[in-house]
C-alpha cells in the first residue's frame, strides 16, 4: 500500500510533527513498506492459533515471593520529617 504525501502530511499533523519536505518523503517510503508487510501479515491464516500463542517457552521472571520481617515502626520513622503517634505527619491537604 503506497501513501500518497497527503496522507503523511496528515500523520505527521495528527503527531503535531513539522517535518521537511526530505523527511515527508522518506517517511512515505519507509511508511508505505511497512504498511505493505503488515498487509503480507494479515493474508495468513492464523484461525487455529490461540490469541495468547507464544513459540519462548513459558517461564517466570519473578523471584519466588517467601515471607520475611518487615521494618519496626520505629525504623520505618527514623527518617520521617515529622511523625506523631506512630505514624507519618503530613500538612493537611483539604481545609
Amino acid at each position: 500500500m503506497t501513501l500518497t504525501l497527503a496522507e503523511v502530511e496528515h500523520i505527521a499533523e495528527l503527531a503535531r510533527l513539522n517535518l521537511t519536505d526530505d523527511e515527508k518523503e522518506r517517511f512515505r517510503e519507509q511508511l508505505s513498506e511497512i504498511l505493505d508487510h503488515v498487509g503480507k501479515l494479515q493474508a495468513l491464516n492464523t484461525t487455529d492459533i490461540p490469541p495468547t500463542f507464544s513459540v519462548l517457552p513459558v517461564r517466570s521472571v519473578l523471584r519466588p515471593d517467601r515471607p520475611h520481617p518487615g521494618l519496626t515502626v520505629e525504623e520505618v520513622l527514623r527518617n520521617a520529617p515529622q511523625s506523631e503517634a506512630d505514624q507519618f505527619r503530613v500538612p493537611p491537604v483539604l481545609e
